[in-house]
């Protein structure tokens, strides 16, 4: 693939800032069409939808400070020189052409676009018809910041396919397609994975674990909860099923404060058997699925646990391996617990809604990978990159 220096890459870029800012009307004016076409009931993804200025302000932020990162590609990771004098240099390199299916969001046409291409990446994207007009408006913007830079819209593209479309173009790419990167719910996931031919990285689905332990800081606890359940509802990072320690002080009263609180914040709650008999009113659930789920809604699963033991294996298990906390003032549970539950970002006394590149210091992120190849946790500007060995010898063969 070719390299594109460092300056070009910048100044398409600051094009694309300018660019952004020129033509909000046009990008309001697209996005009012999504919004007036979209079906409410389903609030998470109307959230997720809607651009105002301050989402096109946020828009030119992620651009800024992307620019403002350091190159990642052709970065040395290691030098060395064997006994024969062979010389052997490994560098950071493009991945190739990156490909992101995603659903609503169009500031992810942002996001991802300028992460790809400052990576030196080509990338396709595939987003949700619900924000067809939207995008396909930032991709006009895209296409004039490349131009302006003398390079080819090829960098930069919207594929305009239907599902049916979608799915034999990830069984038969019309052209090579290095990494997919499906972000959404699990339903967008097990279609990509069922269907594609090259490497995925998994992304998007949350029900993130909250447990709280038999010391925990009553107090902590309801603040976190609250922050991490209804802070944004609609992102991966939001909480899902909190587990509480049946040896906590005050159990069941604390159960009861628990359920005012949250139902002054008009949240739903589902409960199991052990709960169900303390909060009574609450509806109970009604199978296993619901442990596997991710609501992405005003609801919240509250159940007893054991110990730290019972907690940690019930969330090693239904979890989306994204986030988990655990809410205790003992410093060496809090290390058994981040050490042994297998998820991407492991908490300490602190809400999930955490779990974001802006929050962890990575800047604008791809995705929130949940899986263990090659990355876990935010996808940032260093993390879209693969690598290449440089082997320099002067005749020699291997005997």
């Amino acid at each position: 693939m070719k390299l594109i220096d460092t300056d070009i890459k910048n100044n398409v870029l600051q094009s694309m800032m300018n660019i952004l800012d020129k033509e909000r009307h046009a990008i309001l004016e697209a996005n009012q069409k999504d919004l007036d076409a979209f079906d409410r009931d389903d609030q998470a993804l109307y959230d997720r939808l809607v651009v105002d200025d301050s989402k096109i302000d946020g828009m030119i932020t992620a651009i800024k400070q992307v620019r403002a990162q350091e190159d990642p590609v052709g970065k040395e990771i290691s030098d060395l020189t064997l006994d024969s004098g062979l010389k052997i240099i490994n560098k950071t390199a493009p991945f190739g052409t990156i490909m992101i299916i995603y659903e609503s969001r169009p500031d992810v046409t942002i996001e991802a676009a300028v992460l790809a291409f400052k990576a030196n990446n080509k990338i396709l994207l595939k987003g949700g018809k619900e924000a067809l007009n939207s995008n396909l408006t930032l991709e006009k913007c895209w296409h004039e910041a490349l131009a302006e830079n003398g390079l080819s819209k090829d960098w930069i593209k919207l594929l305009h396919l239907k599902r049916e479309e979608t799915q034999e173009f990830l069984k038969n790419p019309t052209e090579k397609i290095d990494l997919i990167v499906p972000r959404g719910g699990e339903r967008l996931i097990k279609f990509v994975k069922d269907h594609a031919t090259c490497a995925v990285l998994i992304s998007g689905r949350g029900n993130n674990f909250l447990y709280v332990a038999k010391d925990a800081d009553w107090e902590k606890a309801i603040k976190v909860i609250v922050n991490a359940k209804t802070d944004k509802i609609s992102g991966c990072n939001a909480l899902d099923k909190v587990l509480i320690d049946k040896n906590i002080p005050n159990y069941e009263h604390k159960l009861k404060e628990l359920q005012t609180v949250l139902k002054s914040l008009k949240v739903e709650l589902l409960v199991d058997t052990k709960v169900g008999k303390i909060l009574t009113e609450e509806p109970q659930i009604e199978n296993e699925d619901t442990w596997y789920e991710e609501y992405l809604a005003m609801k919240l699963l509250v159940a007893e646990t054991d110990n730290e033991d019972s907690a940690i294996d019930m969330i090693n298990k239904y979890s989306g391996g994204h986030s988990a906390v655990i809410l205790t003032e003992n410093k060496a549970l809090a290390q058994k617990f981040m050490e042994q539950v297998d998820s991407a970002a492991v908490y300490h006394n602190a809400s999930t809604r955490f779990t974001d590149g802006g929050q962890m210091g990575v800047g604008a992120e791809l995705a929130i990978s949940t899986d263990k190849l090659h990355h876990r946790g935010p996808l940032g500007l260093k993390q879209l990159v693969t690598n290449k060995y440089y082997v320099f010898g002067d005749g020699h063969v291997r005997v």
